[in-house]
């Protein structure tokens, strides 16, 4: 496989294999965290789980991305990225630590937020240094390849994290507190692999002095406000529409995922344990679906090009999420789960390609930042609206038939769009 030739490659140079380790140590405690938190949340035995708590835990482990991703780069600019990483998963570490003796004691459910908010604002930091950090480590020539296999290679640790969580709470321990404890040793090992590194390796170079801090913010607001300006034009409107189509895909998944969350914990299964187990078994077949996305797409959406094959994900989605959803029974909902998966991811892989293709290299970091922020807010919000409209054991037809309208409209909008 070409990820596998190309990651043979770059681990003899011995600067990207530390850190890789740091970012796979990394990226595995917030797979780890994550899961935990959800767990937590959702199906302790104790809790009577809301979806306005699974709400706001989506914003909690979302927002730090959308209000402080853009700004991140001011930061890293002025400190060295590799006290970032030994500074910033040690932080984390105390604070994953901190999280678990809340989860231990009955303390309001707002402390346990504000601790939660901490860990996860840090891992902005942390992962916008990771890339910044990585032309100091390889060569401009395979600097691409780096970009390709290194995220990648943190999404499969990330992943491994959280399978690694659902068995320690599932086999090993009934205990949400020790699965965090967990994530906090993989923030700490993380913390102690950046020391192999010299303090000086990973930049930022010191040649000139930075701009004042508050000059840098104000820049950086304005530069995310020129970006959208160039997005507005008439010559990146195929961009504008992708995005906004994506945007919608992402609200729509968002909501039935609170609404899947709250079958498993409810309609579908006897205990929160057997809940837990149904979620991990969906949330595998969604991931598989993002696999058959990233086989499937380059050849769709080249036969296609990529405002149709965003149409024909929306368009499936909008036939079949009401198919399989509204029977609110296991098996069309394990389905439902993989069809969702490849066609969002899908429609995204196509949304990055028309992005890359159609804006202005000088314009394209400040897009994808705004595309971040679109992203994620759009998630939190769909949470919010699932809040608002769903049951106590999730069973939503309004909410079902709401979606599949949303992803119609979608549909349509990119064919005619595509069309003319």
């Amino acid at each position: 496989m070409p990820v596998v030739r190309d990651l043979r490659v770059l681990l003899r140079l011995p600067d990207f294999r530390r850190l890789l380790a740091v970012r796979l140590l990394s990226q595995g405690a917030d797979g780890v965290y994550q899961v935990a938190l959800a767990a937590y949340v959702v199906f302790s035995p104790e809790k009577q789980t809301s979806a306005a708590a699974i709400a706001s835990a989506m914003a909690v482990l979302l927002l730090p991305y959308s209000l402080i991703g853009p700004f991140a780069g001011v930061f890293l600019d002025r400190w060295r990225r590799r006290q970032v990483f030994l500074y910033g998963n040690l932080l984390r570490s105390l604070l994953a630590a901190a999280t678990a003796l809340l989860m231990s004691d009955d303390v309001p459910d707002a402390l346990f937020y504000v601790s939660a908010l901490c860990v996860t604002a840090v891992n902005r930091f942390v992962l916008s240094g990771l890339s910044a950090a990585l032309p100091r480590v390889v060569d401009s020539d395979r600097l691409v390849m780096a970009n390709s296999v290194s995220p990648t290679a943190g999404t499969l640790a990330a992943t491994a994290g959280g399978g690694l969580a659902l068995a320690v709470r599932l086999v090993v321990s009934d205990s949400n507190a020790a699965v965090v404890l967990l994530g906090a040793v993989l923030y700490l090992s993380a913390a102690l692999m950046s020391l192999s590194m010299a303090p000086d390796l990973l930049g930022p170079e010191r040649t000139a002095t930075p701009p004042r801090l508050r000059t840098a913010l104000a820049g950086t607001a304005r530069d995310l406000l020129a970006g959208i300006r160039h997005l507005a034009a008439p010559a990146r409107r195929d961009a504008a529409w992708a995005l906004a189509s994506m945007t919608l895909m992402r609200f729509c998944y968002g909501a039935l995922l609170v609404m899947l969350l709250m079958l498993c914990r409810y309609a579908l299964s006897p205990g929160p344990d057997d809940g837990l187990r149904l979620l991990g078994l969906a949330l595998g077949l969604s991931g598989a679906g993002f696999f058959a996305a990233a086989v499937v797409t380059p050849w769709a959406a080249g036969r296609l090009g990529p405002g149709r094959w965003i149409a024909v994900c929306a368009g499936s989605a909008a036939v079949l999420e009401p198919a399989l959803g509204l029977p609110f029974a296991t098996p069309p909902l394990m389905a439902a789960s993989f069809v969702l998966g490849l066609t969002t991811q899908g429609a995204k892989i196509a949304t990055d390609t028309v992005v890359q293709s159609s804006v202005d290299d000088g314009f394209r970091g400040r897009i994808f930042s705004v595309y971040d922020v679109l992203f994620n807010v759009a998630f939190v919000g769909a949470a919010a609206v699932a809040a608002l409209m769903l049951p106590p054991d999730g069973r939503s037809t309004v909410l079902v038939v709401l979606v599949a309208g949303l992803y119609g409209a979608v549909a349509l909008a990119m064919a005619r769009f595509a069309h003319r």
